[in-house]
C-alpha cells in the first residue's frame, strides 16, 4: 500500500522540486522515537531508503530483517528524541 501512495505523491511533484532526504530522515527518526517501546524497539514501518540510510549511519539496526522492528542505538535513542521534541512540539 505505502509504495502506491509514494508512486502516486511523485509524478506531483515536478523536476524543480528537490527532496531533502536529510530531512526525511529527520523525521522518520522522530517518529520511531514515538513508536519505541520498553524493549527499545520500533516497528518499521517506513521508507525503505531512509531506514537504510539511518542504518548507515548507525542510530538504527540493520532494517533489512525478518523482525518488524528495528533496535535504536543510544545515539540513535538521544537524536530520536532530540528531533521528536524539534520537529513535533507545539510551540
Amino acid at each position: 500500500m505505502y509504495g502506491a501512495i509514494r508512486f502516486a505523491i511523485l509524478p506531483l511533484m515536478d523536476s524543480r522540486t528537490a527532496i531533502d532526504t536529510d530531512r526525511i530522515d529527520e523525521a522518520v527518526l522522530g517518529l520511531l522515537w514515538l513508536n519505541l517501546n520498553a524493549t527499545g524497539t520500533a516497528w518499521k514501518g517506513f521508507d525503505w531508503s531512509a531506514m537504510n540510510r539511518l542504518h548507515e549511519r548507525g542510530l538504527i539496526s540493520d532494517p533489512v530483517r525478518k523482525a518488524k522492528s528495528v533496535w535504536l542505538t543510544d545515539e540513535g535513542m538521544a537524536e530520536a528524541e532530540r528531533l521528536f521534541l524539534e520537529l513535533f512540539s507545539r510551540r
